[in-house]
């Protein structure tokens, strides 16, 4: 008699998530659509690197992020 009790205790209390058929493969497809935006930031960034001289403009960056931060200092 305490299994069945147990039983019928553990199935109200337990969650039942269900999806429903149009939900499928939408993590999929969110994921997808991630990777793609990764992916053009990331060409987005080499291009901006690399055009016109793009290790000076590296440099440049990083010369006054640098000196930015040194003027920042007490």
């Amino acid at each position: 008699m305490n299994n069945a009790f147990l039983r019928i205790y553990i199935y109200v209390t337990t969650p039942h998530v269900t999806t429903s058929p149009r939900d499928s493969g939408q993590a999929t497809s969110e994921y997808a659509l991630v990777m793609l935006a990764a992916a053009l930031i990331a060409l987005l960034a080499v291009a901006w690197a690399t055009g016109g001289g793009g290790a000076g403009k590296i440099g440049r960056l990083f010369d006054q992020v640098i000196s930015n931060v040194i003027s920042k200092l007490p």
